[in-house]
């Protein structure tokens, strides 16, 4: 039985996941945003929430902890000059999971992580500037196709009576 387990193993080693979770997190932090499944996500949460929070006191200590989880020089960088400034007076949840829909290959829940101070999702302004484009082109199609059945129609009637009036003679 699984009780009082307290994360998700992700079908992986413990080295595995933390390799993983660590390219994630550096990845998160360098793109502002990454596709993944909604596990993975979930997961993600939890392992670079703190980090961003100890980004907020640029210390040698402090850098020495993030760069022992994320491996990555360059994504410390990041996190400590662009993160950190964007989420210093934000008290957490600096995060966010938005759900894209299945994977067509497996089925899989799709998530977006993203940074939240980096991306505005405003859902009020989406639904008010979107409107649905009505296709009126179709209508001038249908016209000019009948034109030209009518006119092949006179012209074969045409035809016929010229075909008609030689036989006759």
């Amino acid at each position: 039985m699984r009780h009082k387990k307290g994360f998700n193993h992700l079908g992986r080693t413990s080295s595995h996941r933390k390799a993983m979770l660590a390219n994630m997190a550096s990845s998160l932090i360098m793109h502002k945003r990454i596709e993944t499944t909604v596990a993975k996500a979930k997961a993600l949460r939890s392992y670079v929430e703190p980090l961003i929070t100890k980004s907020k006191v640029d210390s040698t200590h402090s850098r020495r902890i993030v760069f022992s989880y994320l491996q990555n020089k360059e994504s410390v960088t990041i996190l400590f000059r662009e993160v950190a400034t964007k989420v210093g007076s934000r008290p957490g949840g600096y995060t966010r999971i938005l759900r894209k829909g299945n994977r067509q290959g497996d089925n899989a829940e799709m998530a977006i992580i993203e940074l939240v101070d980096f991306f505005d999702h405003d859902v009020a302004k989406e639904t008010t500037t979107k409107r649905k484009s009505t296709r009126r082109g179709r209508g001038a199609k249908k016209t000019e196709t009948v034109e030209a059945k009518h006119e092949a129609i006179e012209n074969n009637d045409s035809v016929e009576t010229d075909e008609t009036a030689e036989t006759a003679e």
